[in-house]
């Protein structure tokens, strides 16, 4: 029997008012998202016990690795990581972990390069890229886009024909269904969604409506076609951002964790794969516990492997 866990990283995500007149998530711009934070949602706290607002580099690396790394590094670090912060992803980052246990991870983002030195060799890398680098080896590109192997950061490919580069547009449900392939063949898929963050930052409420919609359709179908091939999801984040529309800066709010279970249909595996009780019985509160968390609920009671391969 497989395993098999999608992870939706959503940056600037996190769990605010239920206000539709300050909190754009909850607008009617993504029914979806807003009716799995109110009803299928617990808080993980962010801050990581540190002064300042959370910020991207220092929250990612925790996520991904279970260091707390502003209390490392002693401040929040947004943007992009530095070398103390690369050296710790590249040590001890979930994907690391996963392997070493025999089992098969994906990164499924694409990059807009024709090769994986044009992006390592970049000054600036995001915390995920450093991690899946170290810990798988390589990065999707444009050619496993174009096969469905891979998904663009914005789902339907728009920013990368802006940057003049000839792929066809696609709907967030065929970015969906291209996730819900790469996430069979793999035991640990994870997925990065920062559009959120990007438009947090904005003042623009016309682009925070656009950015929750096209992520509302890309996650129904995610729903839809995930649990019913026994894939669970787990749905969280590094900081709080979009959720204020008050602001354009990070907020202080906890971040999601949503799980739905994939669905088990083989005789006599009952409750071995119950993602939601076993990430909800108390195993999370911060973001240095979920990469931990994955990985004890992957090597747990029968230790099965998948095959390590790429």
């Amino acid at each position: 029997m497989r395993r098999n866990l999608l992870m939706l990283f959503i940056d600037g995500l996190g769990l605010g008012p239920r206000d539709p007149n300050t909190n754009p998530v909850f607008g009617g711009a993504c029914p979806v998202l807003a009716g799995l934070l109110e009803t299928n949602a617990f808080p993980v706290d962010a801050t990581l016990g540190v002064q300042g607002l959370p910020q991207s580099a220092t929250g990612t690396t925790s996520l991904l690795t279970g260091i707390n790394a502003a209390r490392m590094v002693g401040r929040h670090v947004e943007g992009f990581p530095g070398p103390t912060l690369r050296d710790v992803l590249s040590r001890e980052n979930i994907f690391l972990k996963l392997r070493a246990s025999g089992l098969k991870c994906a990164f499924a983002n694409a990059y807009g390069a024709c090769s994986q030195e044009e992006v390592s060799s970049s000054r600036l890398l995001s915390a995920t890229t450093v991690a899946a680098l170290s810990g798988i080896g390589r990065l999707r590109l444009l050619d496993e886009l174009m096969a469905g192997k891979a998904v663009y950061q914005d789902l339907t490919r728009e920013q990368l024909r802006e940057k003049g580069f000839p792929v066809p547009l696609i709907t967030p449900t065929e970015a969906a269904q291209d996730l819900t392939g790469i996430a069979e063949e793999h035991d640990f898929t994870l997925f990065e969604y920062f559009q959120t963050d990007r438009a947090g930052h904005g003042s623009d409420a016309k682009k925070k409506k656009k950015v929750l919609s096209l992520f509302d359709s890309f996650l129904a179908t995610i729903l839809r076609l995930c649990p019913a091939r026994g894939i669970s999801v787990i749905l969280t984040s590094d900081h709080g951002n979009i959720e204020d529309g008050l602001s354009t800066g990070h907020t202080m709010n906890p971040v999601p964790l949503v799980v739905v279970d994939g669905i088990v249909s083989l005789a006599g595996a009952s409750g071995a794969r119950r993602a939601g009780e076993f990430f909800r019985a108390g195993r999370i509160k911060s973001l240095t516990d979920v990469a931990p968390a994955v990985v004890s609920w992957f090597c747990r009671n029968d230790g099965e492997k998948g095959d390590s391969a790429l």
